[in-house]
């Protein structure tokens, strides 16, 4: 008897576990990438601000956001975004002194398990003209 009692208990268990519905924090993103176009040197720095939104059914916490170059710079909202509600994270570009083709990503550390976010932005930087 004691032995089909575990058995249906573990049953249970595992029926309980399977059919729990925690999926913690979740980040949807309106759009992880954008391209600024054509940009010129002389104009300075240049940003775009990536909306999302926590689907999930926690606080979402960004942790950090790093950029793949000294010329980009990310900010991101500091206290915890709670679910159903948005958030920006806006991305700076310098272009001085990088004529030329760019393309920059920014690393999301979160708290949403399983799951990393990269952010992408890109252009091309029309240099200064010379004076004589």
């Amino acid at each position: 008897m004691k032995y089909i009692i575990a058995i249906v208990w573990s049953i249970f268990l595992s029926v309980q576990a399977f059919c729990a519905d925690d999926k913690g924090p979740l980040m949807h993103f309106v759009e992880k990438s954008y391209d600024f176009g054509t940009i010129k040197e002389e104009n300075g720095p240049v940003s775009h601000e990536f909306e999302f939104k926590n689907t999930g059914d926690s606080p979402l916490v960004i942790i950090s956001a790093s950029a793949s170059c000294g010329c980009t710079r990310p900010e991101y909202p500091i206290e915890p975004i709670r679910p159903g509600k948005s958030g920006k994270i806006k991305v700076t570009y310098n272009p001085a002194g990088r004529p030329g083709e760019f393309d920059r990503s920014i690393k999301l550390r979160t708290n949403v398990k399983g799951k990393r976010f990269v952010l992408k932005i890109s252009g091309v930087t029309i240099p200064k003209e010379e004076k004589e």
